[in-house]
Parts: C-alpha cells; structure tokens; sequence
C-alpha cells in the first residue's frame, strides 16, 4: 500500500484535477513545473532563509506536563501557533507566493474561513508588493472580525461571499470564479491540501516542514524520531498533512485525525465529512464529501469557521479509507471544553480549529510511555469572542 501521491494525482482512487477549460493552462503549466521549480537551490534557499527569519521557525516541540499528567502518557505540543501569523498556514503562503513569483504572476487570490489562511496571504502579499483579493464567508466575516480587520490593515481587499451558508465553501467557490476569469495574470493560493492536483501535493509539501522539525525535534528530547501517536483536526487537512508528511510511511506511528461533529454527527448540522460523506467531486478534486443522493452539496456546520467544510482533502480521505489514519470527530461543546482545559491547565489558548484535536484525548487510551504529538496548528486570539461568550466562568 502506498500512501503517497501518484504521477497523475491521484491518492488512490482520491485525486486527480477536474476543473473548468479556462484553467487547464495554469493548472497545467503548475504539474509540469512545480516540483522542479520549488526543489531547485535558488527556491529551497530563499524558502528556508524567509522560515527562518521571517516565519521564526523551527517552531518548538513543548512537552506538556500538565496535560501529560492528566492523560497519562507523555504529550508533546508542536508549537504551530508561535509562528508568524499565528499558525502553520503562513507555512504554504511563503511557499506559494514564491512559486507566483517565479511563474511570472502579479495578482493573487485566496479563500479562507477561520481567517488564519487569509492573514497569512495578505502577509506574504504584503511583504512581496503583490496584490491581494480574499474571499471569505460573510458569517466567517461576522465571527472572525479580527482576522478581518488584520487582512484589510495588511493591505488585502477582503471580499465577502454571500451564497449558500456564507462559509467557507462559498469563499472557494468566489475564488474559483474569480481565478476563471483572470486566468493570465492571478495565482490562487488555497491554504488547504485539497483542490486541483498539484494543490493538495503541493501544500502538503510546503507544510511537511512541521513534521520534518519533529523528527529531530522528538530524537533530541527522547531519543526517538517517532512518536506513537500524531493527533491534528481535520477540516480540508493542512496541519493534518504538515504533521503527518515524513511518517506516513512508519506503520509504528498511529494517526488519530479529529472531525469537527458540530451540533452531534446526526443533527444535521455537522462536518464531521468522513462519517458522513461520500466520493465525489468537490472544488476540482474526487474525494470525500457531504452531498445528496443526487450529488448537492450539503451544508456543513461547525462553530469553528476553519473546520465548516463538507469535504476533506483526497489525501485524507485515503489515508481514512486505508486505515492507515483514524478518524475521531468532536462536537463544538467536546471542542470548547478541550480549549478551556488547554488554556487552564498549560497557559495556551488555542484556535477553536485545533480544540478539536485535543478534545479526542478524552476518547483514546494510553500507556504511560507513549508519546502523543498534537499539532497546536494555531492560537486562539481570533476566537476570544466565541470563548468568552460560551465560558461559564465569565457569564
């Protein structure tokens, strides 16, 4: 069993490009060239200097004791939400804003939900003189007006999508028209691993510094490059696929990716995509997703804007298919109180997004010696509004 991308795209049956004619020069000219121009010296270079310098990588790996006690095994944090930005995205937007560069493009767009992606596009934009269009979800724009009002200071035009639910799949939807009628000039950065192939290939890679960092990181404070468990959240699966990138092929390394369940899985108001879904065809890729018998998409829900997607990226989907990654899914209650307990028992406050991959702690069991690595993908300042309303220690 192979768990890596094949030549045409394709993680197992999930993958491949399924996108309008107007596009098939760009998404084209990227297969052909993506991986010679980033693995090239000049690009690696640039790359590693700005996650250096810029970014503040490595990102530290915090063993958590507090939490370790409490679970019973020896939990490691990896640091995610130190970074510039304040979370792991800013990883693929360096990346990608170089990739623009070097095809020659001047104008770039993006989607985002939690607002985390689209800070972090408007912050490369920034820092490149490029331009800059977001499009997000006019609910995500009500409920992480922060992220809003750090796009639009940064010098990004945040455009609201007022379609369907106004989340996070609008937002792409907009994107996508927009990259269909200006297809000579604009590079889309999706922040997430799903799209078009090469996008889920192609932010994997850019976001597998995380778990490239982890494997010394773990050898030098255990003695072992692998852990016995990786936790993440999982919406479209970036942080997911960061973590997750340089052990998918160890077997010994078990993979426990947690869904957002929203309201309960069978309320009708969830996203929790793997329990739910079924294969099709979702912003230009076949994988898992929520949709009608006769292929509308439904709507999912989660209190967290960053995990309110009914699909998941195809590399998901087969990892979830093949047994090789667990699935778990955490409602928004489970999700609330992993964050409070995290800021309560460790002085960290997460993204309401990355609540969802501690909350599966309560669910698993451990032994004392194993080592649990959760990606802590972002901070949790955006999402003040939301904890301080459902906090019962402040009502």
């Amino acid at each position: 069993m192979t768990y890596n991308i094949n030549t045409k795209g394709f993680y197992g049956q999930f993958g491949g490009a399924f996108i309008p004619e107007m596009l098939h020069s760009n998404i084209e000219r990227l297969q052909k060239n993506y991986r010679e121009i980033t693995g090239s010296p000049a690009f690696k270079a640039e790359f590693d200097n700005l996650m250096r310098d810029y970014v503040g990588r490595p990102s530290p790996l915090y063993f958590a004791p507090n939490l370790s006690k409490l679970y019973g095994a020896q939990i490691y944090l990896k640091r995610e939400d130190l970074n510039h930005t304040g979370s792991h995205k800013i990883n693929n937007t360096i990346g990608q804003i170089l990739l623009a560069k070097h095809i020659g493009k001047t104008r770039i767009i993006a989607e985002t939900g939690a607002g985390q992606h689209g800070v972090a596009t408007a912050t490369v934009c920034a820092l490149m003189g490029i331009e800059c269009l977001v499009y997000m979800g006019a609910t995500d724009i009500k409920r992480q007006a922060p992220n809003v009002s750090r796009m639009k200071m940064l010098g990004a035009k945040v455009i609201p999508a007022t379609s369907g639910s106004q989340t996070l799949k609008d937002a792409t939807n907009e994107a996508i028209r927009d990259w269909i009628n200006n297809p000579v000039d604009t590079h889309y950065i999706i922040g997430s691993v799903v799209g078009p192939h090469p996008y889920p290939d192609m932010v994997a890679r850019f976001q597998s510094v995380i778990s490239e960092e982890m494997k010394w990181q773990l050898k030098a404070q255990t003695g072992n490059e692998n852990p016995d468990y990786i936790l993440a959240c999982v919406g479209g699966g970036s942080n997911a696929a960061g973590a997750i990138y340089h052990y998918i092929d160890e077997p010994s390394v078990k993979i426990a990716l947690t869904e957002a369940a929203g309201k309960g899985i069978d309320s009708g108001h969830s996203a929790a995509t793997s329990v739910l879904g079924s294969v099709g065809i979702i912003h230009g890729s076949k994988t898992m997703l929520m949709q009608t018998p006769d292929g509308q998409i439904v709507e999912p829900y989660s209190i967290s804007a960053g995990l309110d997607y009914p699909g998941i990226g195809p590399m998901h989907a087969h990892l979830i298919e093949s047994g090789r990654a667990q699935v778990y899914s955490a409602t928004d209650t489970e999700a609330l109180d992993a964050a409070f307990e995290l800021s309560r028992i460790e002085g960290i406050i997460p993204a309401l997004e990355t609540a969802h991959g501690f909350a599966v702690l309560k669910k698993m069991t451990f032994k004392p010696d194993d080592v649990v690595v959760i990606n802590l993908s972002g901070r949790g300042d955006k999402d003040l509004a939301t904890y301080i309303q459902h906090d019962p220690n402040v009502q």
